[in-house]
């Protein structure tokens, strides 16, 4: 059985890992950034998020003073769109990988400095690294299939042409494409979209400049767009030719 957030003992001072909500479904803070000028770059600025998400940057404060209700805060919020973004990397072990990335997190958090988007991506370096680490001790290439239900979330998208392909990324089909999607071009996707980060930091994850990120990510949903549309037409093929054996046997 893999081991989850609540099977890692609590090392002295680091605060108790609180298991992950269930089932993991909710819009993640920065998903609704669009990409409308072009990988070249950065998006606009967004509306801030709803008032229901948590304050990220005053959590990570408390939880850098000891406040362990601070920490889970900032785990519940943090920890959906990482987890996700792991099982892109190593598919079933990514509860493994999150446990370990957590307790570097919890144990490294006062060395810390910045703010909510540059925590996320703090995060992000981190976990990425315990996944590289584990793939490296298993022998495996980075990324095989993984299935669409682990990755499923909710996305808002914006109303431009790369961004039709956020809109529908909540349905099985779109998922199932970004799992195919070459690795850079999920890697930045996901970062951007899953995770929230904007082209720069994003780009210190993954050790690349931001604007290869912005190209990755904009070629990503682009392919995304495309394929989209190649199955939404064979859906519409499909229906047409139930109706139409529909109509001959009446």
């Amino acid at each position: 059985m893999p081991a989850t957030a609540e099977s890692v003992p609590a090392a002295a001072g680091v605060p108790v890992i609180p298991a992950p909500p269930t089932p993991i479904r909710r819009t993640f803070g920065g998903a609704s950034t669009p990409f409308r000028d072009g990988p070249d770059t950065d998006p606009p600025p967004t509306t801030p998020p709803p008032t229901t998400e948590p304050d990220l940057s005053s959590a990570v404060s408390g939880a850098q003073r000891g406040d362990e209700a601070s920490f889970r805060l900032i785990y519940r919020t943090v920890q959906p769109g990482l987890l996700r973004y792991l099982r892109v990397l190593v598919g079933d072990d990514a509860e493994d990988v999150a446990s370990e990335a957590w307790l570097q997190i919890a144990r490294d958090l006062p060395t810390f400095r910045g703010d909510a988007d540059g925590f996320r991506g703090w995060a992000a370096t981190i976990a990425r690294h315990r996944a590289l680490d584990h793939l490296r001790r298993r022998g495996r290439r980075q990324r095989e299939d993984v299935p669409v239900e682990l990755v499923t979330a909710q996305l808002a998208g914006p109303d431009d042409t790369a961004g039709e392909a956020l809109e529908a990324m909540s349905t099985e089909a779109a998922l199932r494409l970004i799992t195919g999607l070459p690795l850079d071009q999920a890697e930045a996707v996901l970062l951007r979209v899953v995770m929230g980060l904007d082209a720069k930091t994003a780009g210190r994850v993954l050790g690349k400049r931001a604007g290869a990120v912005r190209t990755a990510a904009h070629r990503g949903l682009r392919r995304l767009a495309e394929q989209l549309g190649a199955v939404e037409h064979l859906g519409e093929r499909g229906d047409q030719q139930d109706r139409s054996a529909r109509s001959r046997r009446t």
